[in-house]
């Protein structure tokens, strides 16, 4: 692993992420303080993660435990991690990414280590902290960089514990007490194709009417003042659509006179927090209020819904496949904010576009139904369906899911990479036991790499119910829990007008202050 310092001294940087012993110790079997095969699922996410940072700019930094032979730590846990064994070295799937270790001997990533004068040196916009352990070293470390003053985010889907229980109470101090960001890499950085606003929003067709008769009037009046706009939200959640009302601003507003401030597509927004100011002459933006807070309102909803589902699956991927509840006409951006909220993908060619991810979805029952046989069915499929496509069988159309999950590893054998289990509410849906039974009738027959992913009436408390009663799931898919999620009120607020505080009653006048707008136009 290449561990230079090759950033310029003094040089501001995008991001510092600080990846917290993701040591083999801790994330390879066979070791003592081994945490368990679900905290293996972040590797994906943390090199994910790695990858879209150091594009950016941004400096790794490796924290990695490296204890002394008589560590006086060793009183509480089993010898871990020793100076010059293999327990301390970076796991191999991260070793190809550029970054310097900093060897630590206590929980804090800021003990006792030069991080301090180096993050000095580099000052970051902010810090990501991923690794392990949730309620130990990356709580000690993300506690220590908020002390600092640093701007911190933790992605839940790039950090693991060995206790859920211990991982959940974690999360919560670190955003409820330590005020750092929870987010989720899942749905951060999602590099979207520009959305095109439609000639009847660009028309103003879509507008509540009293928007075109006010400016119908201010035209003929001749009043174009320059106001700035606030729009917030009544309800805390993710923060979605600003990358579609962001294309319409740009096709309205006069260039050279205006600033648009907002938070970026994911982020969290809490109850009031304005999350756009717009300040140009008010006639160029003024029709079009009712587009931008639908915009926002159905998207930061769906998106919300998604992380709902995204949280409750503990690392595990999520799928959007809410698509045939919704109007073909918003199916392909319910999609989109589903990954915004963190699915890993969602089901729809033009949800997929974009967001910039492939499309997720084998066979439908009709498929099995045409051809007769599950089997049947799979085989076509592998035949004729591009290899990049993952082999997942629908098994729960004709004979028992038991039954089918044996007859497709059998046919197609390695070339299968997973088993969907999606039972009808009228055959009691797929239940914990029947993923259990179906899990250990595949490993009894010699198909351990044969993954399972369960769909149909999924929602977070189901989610919940099955990882608590230790149901060896490798997806959901979720439809109607998202696409059927309310959309979040958002309101238009005037707050100056040629520069002079106003407000309507009950609202403060002027510009609301929120240090974490960012100005994108």
């Amino acid at each position: 692993m290449e561990v230079g310092d090759t950033s310029e001294k003094g040089k501001d940087m995008a991001n510092a992420v600080l990846v917290i012993d993701m040591l083999r110790g801790f994330l390879e079997p066979g070791h003592a303080l081994y945490i368990g095969d679900r905290a293996r699922r972040i590797i994906p996410n943390v090199q994910g993660l790695l990858e879209r940072e150091l594009a950016l700019g941004s400096k790794v930094f490796f924290i990695c435990d490296n204890h002394d032979a008589n560590d006086l730590e060793f009183k509480m846990f089993p010898p871990h991690c020793i100076v010059g064994t293999a327990e301390a070295e970076v796991i191999p799937e991260l070793t190809r990414y550029e970054g310097e270790v900093i060897p630590k001997k206590r929980y804090s990533g800021f003990f006792g280590t030069p991080l301090e004068q180096k993050l000095k040196q580099l000052k970051p916009d902010k810090l990501i902290i991923c690794g392990t352990l949730t309620n130990i070293c990356v709580l000690h470390t993300t506690a220590n960089a908020r002390n600092r003053d640093y701007e911190v985010e933790v992605p839940v889907d790039c950090v693991a514990s060995s206790s859920e229980k211990a991982h959940r109470s974690a999360l919560e101090h670190i955003e409820k007490v330590l005020g750092a960001r929870l987010t989720s890499f899942s749905g951060a950085g999602l590099k979207p194709v520009k959305f095109e606003p439609s000639d009847d929003v660009l028309s103003g067709e879509t507008a509540d009417v009293y928007f075109a008769r006010t400016l119908e009037i201010l035209q003929k009046e001749g009043i174009n003042p320059v106001a700035t706009a606030e729009i917030f939200t009544h309800r805390a959640g993710i923060f979605c659509g600003i990358e579609e009302a962001r294309t319409l601003l740009d096709r309205v507003l006069p260039e050279g006179n205006c600033e648009v401030w907002a938070l970026a597509e994911g982020e969290t927004m809490s109850v009031k927090e304005p999350v756009l100011r717009i300040t140009a002459p008010y006639q160029s933006y003024g029709l079009y209020e009712t587009a931008l807070l639908g915009f926002l309102a159905n998207n930061s909803g769906w998106a919300t819904a998604a992380r709902e589902c995204v949280d409750a699956a503990r690392g595990i991927p999520v799928i959007s496949f809410g698509a045939r509840h919704v109007h073909p006409a918003v199916a392909g951006v319910m999609d989109y904010a589903a990954v915004v909220g963190g699915c890993k993908g969602c089901s729809t060619i033009l949800g997929a576009k974009l967001a910039g991810v492939e499309p997720s979805g084998t066979m439908p029952h009709a498929l099995i139904l045409i051809m007769g046989d599950t089997v049947k069915a799979t085989l076509a499929f592998d035949k004729h369906i591009s290899k990049a496509v993952p082999r997942v069988s629908l098994v729960d159309t004709l004979k028992d899911e038991v039954e089918e999950s044996l007859r497709v590893a059998e046919a197609l054998k390695k070339r299968l990479s997973s088993v969907r289990l999606d039972t009808p509410e009228e055959r009691g849906r797929v239940t914990p036991d029947l993923v259990k039974e179906v899990r250990a009738k595949l490993d009894l027959a010699g198909f351990k790499h044969v993954k399972i992913f369960v769909s149909g009436g999924v929602t977070p408390e189901r989610i919940t119910q099955f990882l608590d009663e230790g149901c060896p799931i490798d997806g959901f898919g979720v439809g109607s829990h998202i696409s059927s999620a309310p959309p979040i009120d958002f309101k238009l607020d005037l707050k100056e007008i040629d520069g002079k505080p106003i407000s309507k009653r009950g609202r403060l006048p002027g510009v609301t202050a929120n240090p974490r707008l960012k100005r994108i136009m």
